[in-house]
């Protein structure tokens, strides 16, 4: 028998952990954007659950959640054509993922690098709820049998256990129910790295405000932070392969060529030659250009965070009533007793 055709559903999320950046925008939003306008299903969220396996303080968890959502719409993603909601308004995501706890297997999550990262040598004293966070992730995923997440090389580790989980279900209960999601890893800035090294992925946590560029930033921030990017002396080579070695001129070219929706190729072959008192000066105007109209809606957008609400409000009852029927079918599919309410 051949597997179900599953309809094309793209499916991410954010975590409104405060202060986004230029590789969020890069990495994450502009991607959104171009996936809505091809006409595509799009579900986005704002995953407050997730930021909860850390302690937040509620009253900033509540400003970051709404100031995320600010940024998906500034960045270009339309409420009307997209769903856009935060996490913790639709309980199928909980639901799903404890279940999805009882698929899981504890050695599939203790190798996740990320809980690795984050828990370093103080794993016995983390929540359990960061690390059972994958199985959240894909509780999100396929509450809406979403078949496609646009992700970060960081997140593709999440993914592939998100698979796992789908066809393990698929086969514990001998069904054909759950996609095999596939992972949209593409662009030329995946991965934003340090303005100030290389070497490290743009961050939020980084001591150093120099490092990146906050889309709360203002455009005279924004040209200077690019202008003092740390760099080498060497010229911008005439092919990419000249830039293995050198981190920091990689990643302003990368950033120039998603910013203006260029091929790193079609960049250095532009700028051949040219020192970085050129080239920093033409990223610094592009970025403004494309950043500075960002920043001034969000700005406009949170003066009015009733309208915010209201759009996270709608975005979730749309949400619900696609994962609603799925998570009452796991539940049937399980052997659970649910009562039919009408």
């Amino acid at each position: 028998m051949s597997a179900p055709a599953f309809p094309t559903r793209i499916f991410s999320g954010i975590q409104p952990s405060g202060g986004l950046t230029l590789g969020n925008y890069l990495g994450a939003l502009k991607r959104f954007v171009e996936k809505q306008d091809e006409g595509i299903e799009t579900i986005y969220c704002m995953v407050d659950m997730h930021a909860i396996t850390v302690w937040q303080d509620p009253e900033k968890l509540r400003q970051q959640t709404r100031e995320g959502a600010a940024a998906f719409i500034a960045a270009g993603i339309d409420p009307k054509r997209s769903i856009l909601f935060n996490q913790s308004q639709v309980t199928a995501h909980v639901e799903l993922g404890w279940i999805f706890n009882c698929i899981a297997r504890m050695g599939w999550m203790s190798r996740m690098t990320q809980f690795k990262d984050k828990a370093g040598k103080n794993s016995e004293n983390v929540s359990l709820g960061l690390f059972a966070y994958p199985s959240l992730m894909a509780a999100d995923i396929l509450a809406y049998k979403a078949t496609h997440v646009p992700v970060g090389d960081d997140q593709k580790q999440h993914l592939e256990l998100c698979r796992d989980i789908a066809i393990k279900f698929n086969n514990d209960y001998k069904v054909d129910f759950f996609p095999v999601v596939e992972p949209v890893i593409e662009g030329a800035a995946t991965r934003v790295m340090s303005l100030r090294d290389g070497t490290k992925k743009m961050s939020k946590s980084d001591p150093s405000d120099q490092s990146r560029i906050n889309l709360t930033d203002d455009a005279d921030t924004i040209a200077k932070k690019i202008r003092k990017a740390k760099t080498d002396p060497e010229p911008l080579p005439d092919n990419l392969a000249d830039l293995k070695d050198r981190p920091e001129a990689k990643n302003l070219v990368n950033i120039y060529a998603a910013l203006a929706g260029h091929t790193a190729e079609q960049v250095i072959k532009d700028y051949a030659g040219a020192q970085f008192g050129t080239f920093k000066p033409a990223l610094a105007d592009l970025a403004v250009a494309k950043l500075e109209p960002i920043t001034l809606e969000m700005n406009r957008l949170m003066q009015d965070t009733a309208e915010i609400d209201r759009i996270l409000g709608e975005g979730a009852e749309r949400a619900d009533t696609i994962a609603r029927p799925i998570v009452d079918q796991v539940y049937d599919i399980v052997g659970m007793i649910r009562s039919r309410r009408g």
